[in-house]
């Protein structure tokens, strides 16, 4: 069938309505909004006259946005690192025709080694298997500890060309928001006057948990009677022993403070021995008043004060264990003491 021109324009003239249409019920879909200068300080938005507070925006998610400056911040402190770097590196008088890649191999880090000491220590921490150490993997493990062992030196030398012409560096940090966390009723190792106070919520059946209570261990024997950890429950709901377990150190905590945190320590130890009798074999281990500890954890008495522990944590924006408040400023994750030393340093001047 053989289309006339008319024809044709009728069918061009409907087809560019239907776009149209289409585009106008596209645009008409999306929110109408209208980017402006803010009529004044601390004012994000205005609907019908009423107006958005830039605290109403960041509330439930300040630690979110400081842990995405952080990033930021370190993305550029690394840069800026490499920069000062290498224009220490071309005022050496070593540096003479020399790629930056020599300079660090033949000078900065020329006198490092990787031993089969050294690998098969690494091996031993890590638990990887025997048959899995193929000669492939060695190489890749010894390659992982070179790198680190060269990441070391570079600190070690750029110690030493800034001993004398210390650099100044301009790059603001980002500070961490403080949080004011509840901690009444929950057990503590001072008594509430000490100069900081970490707070912890945590689950005893977390893996990550266990390794953060070893990192708190250190942050105590370092700082002794200046720092106090306050315990507060935070059991997940996919961690099937973990709601018992509270159970279970509140019920020691009955008995007394020293009683809540030797059963602390005894359930981080056996994570994979958390179901009731695990917990009384632990209460009987410790020296608890066992027919006190067996009646309370079969009572529902300390629910609703595991359950307050986890409504705490959200008002603070936790979401996942450990998460630490140093001071009220957050910590997220099992992190190594060097993280908690620089916050408490930092209170203690």
């Amino acid at each position: 069938m053989q289309l006339g021109k008319s024809t044709l324009i009728s069918f061009g003239v409907a087809a560019s309505l239907i776009v149209a249409i289409a585009c106008t019920k596209e645009a008409e879909s999306k929110p109408n909004f209208v980017y402006k200068d803010a009529p004044k300080t601390g004012v994000v938005a205005k609907i019908n006259g009423q107006e958005i507070t830039e605290s109403e925006m960041v509330t439930g998610i300040t630690s979110e946005i400081y842990e995405a400056e952080m990033k930021v911040y370190e993305l550029k402190m690394n840069k800026l690192r490499s920069l000062i770097l290498e224009k220490f590196m071309n005022a050496h008088p070593e540096k003479k025709n020399l790629t930056n890649d020599e300079f660090l191999e033949k000078v900065i880090a020329k006198d490092i080694k990787i031993s089969s000491a050294e690998v098969d220590k690494f091996v031993k921490e890590r638990g990887i298997p025997k048959e899995s150490l193929t000669p492939e993997l060695k190489e890749r493990v010894k390659g992982f500890l070179t790198m680190e062992k060269k990441k070391g030196a570079v600190d070690v030398w750029l110690g030493k060309m800034t001993q004398k012409n210390p650099v100044e560096i301009y790059l603001k940090k980002p500070e961490s928001p403080r949080f004011n966390v509840k901690t009444e009723g929950s057990p503590a190792t001072g008594k509430g006057g000490e100069q900081v106070t970490i707070v912890e919520f945590s689950d005893f059946q977390c893996p990550f948990c266990s390794k953060a209570a070893e990192t708190i261990k250190e942050v105590k024997e370092k700082y002794g009677k200046k720092v106090n950890v306050v315990y507060k429950n935070f059991p997940l709901p996919f961690h099937e022993h973990a709601k018992i377990a509270a159970v279970a150190g509140m019920c020691a905590f009955e008995q007394s403070a020293d009683s809540f945190w030797k059963m602390h320590d005894a359930m981080f130890a056996d994570q994979a021995g958390l179901n009731v009798d695990g917990l009384k074999a632990k209460a009987k281990a410790i020296g608890l008043r066992l027919e006190e500890f067996n009646k309370c954890l079969m009572s529902d008495k300390h629910n609703a004060k595991i359950d307050q522990d986890m409504e705490d944590g959200k008002e603070v924006e936790v979401k996942s264990t450990p998460t630490f408040f140093v001071n009220g400023k957050v910590v997220n994750g099992a992190q190594p003491l060097e993280v908690f030393a620089e916050l408490i340093d930092e209170d203690l001047k």
